[in-house]
């Protein structure tokens, strides 16, 4: 596999890790705003958002934009599981059903 679709995908781990430390944060009470934008979780989600936005830049040098934008789509199915496992959310059949979907349209999309 080529070594800029693995650093695209590994970007898309973090940015989706990034999300759900941001989730943590917005369910948590604050005793002041500045506590609210200044905590660990917000702080180290967007360093891992800029650490994201830097390996898409590399991997863009070796990877079209169709390629990428078909692999943005796996972020979905990281989110489905990162949402069950970190923060309790429950799989419903409705999203398996659009994971399905979108699992079968990468398959389509790679087949040549």
């Amino acid at each position: 596999m080529n070594n800029y679709i693995l650093l695209f995908l590994f970007g898309v781990l973090l940015a989706n890790y990034s999300q759900i430390l941001l989730k943590k944060a917005t369910l948590q009470k604050y005793d002041s705003k500045l506590r609210e934008y200044a905590n660990r979780y917000v702080i180290i989600g967007y360093t891992l958002f800029v650490i994201n936005a830097c390996f898409n830049l590399i991997a863009l040098k070796g990877i079209s934009l169709a390629v990428a934008s078909v692999l943005e789509s796996c972020s979905y199915i990281i989110m489905l599981l990162f949402s069950r496992l970190f923060l309790g959310e429950p799989i419903t059949p409705r999203k398996v059903i659009g994971n399905v979907i979108i699992i079968c349209g990468i398959i389509i999309f790679f087949i040549k």
